[in-house]
Formats: structure tokens, C-alpha cells, sequence
């Protein structure tokens, strides 16, 4: 039996920046394995490089991606997707962190502790 091999962080990137019902099904897909927790996280920040460095920046985009992405994400995903959001002032980022903040995904994998 041979496993099929882990998708490299162009092809993850491409699929976040399409992001229609089939690449969502795909990403959340490749989310629920842990091995493929780095093939996840280098995409996206090929993703957010990518976005960054086009002539032209889609902010309401980067958004849905982050709420999107917040919220499909399993909680040992949460905090490396806050912490790939917080790795530039870049706007594109901010507008990834913007997205990701509203969808309460950190929140909800770790709620705060009662005093």
C-alpha cells in the first residue's frame, strides 16, 4: 500500500487562494490529519506572501479566508494559524488576523479560564 504524497505548499497556497466548495472540502480535509499540520501552515503563508506581494490586495478575501479557516480548524491548529497571522504588520496579514479574530476559532479552543 503506498500512501498518496502530502501536498507541497504551492498546491495548499493555490487552493486558498481559489477557495470555492471544493478547495474548502480539499483544505479541511488535509486539516484533520496531523501530518500534514506543516503542509497547512507553510501554505497559508505562501498564501499570505503571495497576497502580499500582488499589485492588487483583495482584504475582504483574506478576510473570509480567515473566518473560514477559524472556524474549520481543529483546536491543536488555532493558536499556529494566530501565530501565522501575527508574523507581519503586512496588511494582508492584518486582514487574515481581521478574519481569523472574528471567527472565535481561538476562543473556542481554549476558552478563558474562570477566576
Amino acid at each position: 500500500m503506498t500512501s498518496a504524497p502530502f501536498p507541497d505548499r504551492d498546491a495548499i497556497a493555490s487552493k486558498l487562494a481559489s477557495l470555492d466548495e471544493q478547495e474548502k472540502s480539499y483544505v479541511a480535509l488535509l486539516m484533520e490529519n496531523v501530518a500534514q499540520d506543516e503542509s497547512v501552515i507553510d501554505g497559508l503563508h505562501r498564501h499570505l506572501n503571495n497576497a502580499a506581494s500582488a499589485p492588487f490586495l483583495n482584504t475582504l478575501k483574506l478576510e473570509n479566508l480567515g473566518k473560514w479557516i477559524g472556524e474549520a480548524a481543529p483546536a491543536r491548529l488555532q493558536i499556529r494559524l494566530m501565530e501565522a497571522a501575527k508574523s507581519s504588520q503586512h496588511p494582508a496579514y492584518m486582514a487574515f488576523r481581521t478574519g481569523l479574530s472574528r471567527s472565535g476559532g481561538l476562543e473556542n479552543a481554549y476558552p478563558p479560564a474562570a477566576i
